[in-house]
């Protein structure tokens, strides 16, 4: 068997390991049946269908012809650290870290902070724009997830509301 796109080969691969671990962990919950659905139905659901587009991907990947085999490439360093940085600095604005006495900061500022580490992860960086999509996505997400939602937890820092 010859891999034609080593790309989509391990993409699809990767598609068809996590569909299959969602799937399987999936099975731990109560399925039910597609007229009473219970909590493992969705995810399991979810899983297979990740898994098959996983499969496709892969079956496309050692049949159609690509040019140059589609190598993988060096592992691109920058936007990784970037991206993981951004998400935990979200977590950790949205909540606080109660171990070393940082209150939480909200949404509104998790944002902010989260929107301008992951902009690093690019190759260009232009601070009017960052911060112009900073504002956007915060009003978007207390309109979506605070007004319509009505979800229950800090928007803007604890020493600024009590």
């Amino acid at each position: 068997m010859n891999i034609k796109s080593q790309k989509d080969f391990f993409s699809g691969l990767v598609y068809v390991v996590v569909g299959g671990a969602f799937a399987i962990g999936a099975t731990n919950y109560n399925v039910g049946t597609g007229a009473r659905m219970g909590p493992g139905y969705f995810p399991l659901l979810l899983g297979i269908l990740l898994a098959i587009i996983g499969a496709f991907v892969m079956f496309k990947s050692l049949t159609v012809e690509t040019q140059d085999g589609d190598k993988i490439g060096s592992w691109a360093w920058k936007p990784l650290f970037y991206i993981i940085a951004g998400n935990l600095l979200f977590g950790i604005l949205l909540g606080g870290l109660p171990s070393i006495g940082l209150p939480a900061m909200g949404l509104i500022a998790a944002i902010f902070g989260t929107t301008l580490v992951v902009s690093k992860a690019g190759d260009t960086f232009n601070l009017k724009e960052v911060l112009i999509l900073s504002a956007i996505l915060s009003m978007g997400s207390y309109a979506a997830f605070v007004l319509l939602l009505k979800l229950q937890f800090p928007v803007w820092p604890t020493f600024i509301t009590g």
